[in-house]
């Protein structure tokens, strides 16, 4: 199961490597990009929500999760995304491809290990400005991951807590292309920034028998705000243009000072009940205190301002006979998901928000527990208002969920 799991993420590194600077949003033009990261496709596709967890499957939003795992468990997913932006006048087409997370969780008794690849924030824009006698040009790529190592504790049946350290890096660059109408000479300002540091996640997950079939399920995750370093560079150049392109007359490195960026307070509250092994419905409130947002060394308009961010989530998923024999369909897990953002994000006195519908598949592989995960999402971002922009996202994922057959550290009763 190793080598078939290096393989897979062989490929996937392969196929995806260069898709993750592809254009994604002009409002990943704000801050340090979109958030890209909403959990597994099993996750997303019930809304996002991280309340639920299972001996089976990596909860990757909430630590506490991993004291549940019974088998040691691989899971790798991507997406595309094919989004439609329209403005009052015009409308136009951005696709992205990319790898989303990768992942291990490891069980050794009451404790369970976890360590993992997530890009967590996009930035990818391409923004053309026409105005009189001034044409601009804005171009953006990059992002910032995270590497974690986390680690889950049972107490007993009903209750497990967990605790994740998170090492973020990543760089974005922004280039601002600038010409003026009869002036031979355009001007470009490129800045830079890379990113490290440190931040950490705290997990609760209780879990209850209420009744004969029904278990109530109920979760809550905690990251305190934190500093990271933000290693800064930037240049300035009188460009000429020719049929080839672009190149620089004359070019100036200026002298930018480092800076510490604020990674927000974030914390998530949620709840569910179902029967286990045949259904499950749940609600989760997520708030994310994105008033720190912006960092100060990426010369944004003075129209952008951040509020403190909530997320609302509902989801669940629906089993028809997980142990049938006779009929595949009936063990196919049937996922379906709600969710509603408030980014946080003020451009011109409008609050930019973002809703989604999602829908999804498990489909069992192979005797085991492993599973194939795919995922369908409709969403909506922004407005057309106050000159803004508005985005139809569709969006297709793919995940795999690999589960060993035969526990870890267990140890033999005969050799």
């Amino acid at each position: 199961m190793i080598k078939r799991f290096i393989v897979i993420v062989a490929v996937f590194t392969t196929v995806f490597a260069t898709a993750q600077e592809n254009t994604s949003s002009p409002y990943s033009y704000y801050g340090i990009g979109l958030n890209k990261f909403k959990g597994t496709v099993e996750n997303r596709m019930m809304g996002g929500i991280s309340t639920f967890s299972d001996s089976i499957h990596l909860n990757l939003e909430n630590p506490a999760g991993y004291g549940r795992l019974k088998r040691t468990t691989y899971t790798v997913g991507g997406s595309h995304d094919r989004t439609e932006i329209s403005s009052a006048t015009e409308t136009d087409i951005a696709k992205i491809t990319s790898l989303d997370y990768l992942a291990i969780g490891i069980p050794v008794g009451r404790v369970g290990f976890g360590l993992g690849l997530i890009p967590q924030t996009s930035v990818g824009y391409r923004i053309l400005d026409i105005q009189d006698e001034v044409s601009s040009r804005l171009e953006g790529r990059g992002g910032m991951n995270r590497v974690y190592f986390a680690a889950g504790y049972e107490f007993n049946e009903n209750f497990s807590i967990g605790a994740e350290a998170r090492y973020n890096f990543g760089n974005f660059q922004n280039r601002r292309t600038l010409l003026r109408e009869n002036i031979q000479l355009g001007s470009r300002d490129i800045s830079r920034s890379d990113l490290s540091g440190f931040s950490f996640n705290f997990g609760l997950d209780y879990q209850k028998m209420i009744s004969e079939k029904l278990r109530l399920h109920a979760s809550a995750t905690y990251s305190p705000a934190t500093e990271i370093a933000s290693d800064n560079y930037r240049e300035v150049a009188t460009i000429a243009f020719t049929q080839s392109g672009e190149f620089p007359v004359d070019s100036r490195v200026l002298d930018v000072a480092d800076t510490d960026y604020s990674l927000a307070e974030r914390y998530s509250l949620g709840a569910g009940i179902g029967r286990p092994r045949k259904w499950f419905l749940g609600g989760e409130y997520v708030n994310s205190g994105q008033s720190a947002y912006l960092n100060n060394i990426n010369n944004v308009e003075n129209n952008a301002v951040y509020k403190d961010a909530s997320q609302y989530r509902v989801g669940g998923y629906f089993i028809p006979q997980y142990n049938s024999f006779t009929s595949y369909l009936s063990r196919v897990v049937y996922r379906a998901g709600f969710r509603y953002e408030e980014t946080g994000l003020n451009l011109n006195n409008t609050d930019i928000s973002e809703f989604g519908i999602s829908f999804g598949l498990g489909l069992p592989v192979g005797p085991g527990f492993s599973n194939i995960n795919l995922g369908f999402e409709y969403g909506q971002r922004g407005t057309t208002d106050a000159g803004l922009v508005n985005e139809d996202i569709f969006k297709i994922s793919v995940g795999l969920s690999l589960t060993e057959a035969r526990k870890w550290f267990e140890k033999r009763k005969f050799n």
